[in-house]
């Protein structure tokens, strides 16, 4: 069982994902972004045994390092993009200068892959590789819950006008990696509502089911 808990994080409103299992003191966070006291408080007490990137755009990686520190928790992110944190041109945060100017994190600690199996908070997570709004974007699939980064949303889907993204991997990794998946399927987006993979592939005007 996946207990999930939301705060909308930053100025982009970004999801940050607190998931906990069956013991209510431990658990992963999943992109926490930008002023992310909120999540901080409810943490407090709470042993973090991973944070988990969707991606490394700095609306999702701005706390980090806060987290990371507090915690002393390791860091998963995709290989493809080991140096995004460090660096705001390719993380984005040197394309807003009006939000706190470049921002930074310490490299991961661990890299992810596709079909990596990941044994946290007593649940198993497996990644999947869905790049096309970044290169090295993944979503993570917890039984029938799957956390997508900005790559589907209610609607909607990630934008492909920013550094390393490609319209056509994004619609790639939608209809052959996540619209392949049980129409029951909640999907936890980077931004906005929760939705279910079978209400996009009949509904979402970006990328209809083939």
């Amino acid at each position: 069982m996946l207990r999930v808990e939301t705060f909308s994080l930053g100025p982009a409103q970004t999801n940050a994902y607190l998931l906990r299992g069956e013991d209510d003191l431990k658990a992963v966070v999943i992109d926490p972004g930008m002023n992310p006291a909120a999540l901080m408080r409810r943490v407090e007490h709470l042993h973090i045994e991973a944070i988990l990137l969707t991606h490394a755009h700095f609306d999702h990686m701005a706390g980090v390092d806060e987290l990371r520190k507090a915690k002393g928790c390791p860091v998963y992110l995709h290989d493809l993009e080991s140096e995004w944190l460090s660096n705001g041109k390719y993380n984005g945060s040197a394309r807003w200068p009006d939000l706190n100017g470049p921002i930074t994190a310490e490299p991961a600690d661990f890299a992810l892959s596709q079909g990596q199996k990941l044994n946290l908070i007593g649940n198993e997570f497996t990644v999947l590789h869905t790049p096309g709004h970044s290169p090295g974007s993944v979503s993570f699939l917890c039984g029938k819950d799957l956390f997508a980064g900005d790559v589907l949303f209610r609607d909607g889907v990630g934008r492909t006008d920013l550094y390393g993204s490609r319209q056509g991997d994004l619609v790639d990794s939608i209809r052959l990696k996540l619209y392949t998946l049980p129409d029951d399927t909640v999907v936890y987006p980077g931004h906005g509502p929760r939705t279910k993979i079978g209400y996009e592939k009949a509904n979402n005007p970006f990328v209809p089911a083939l």
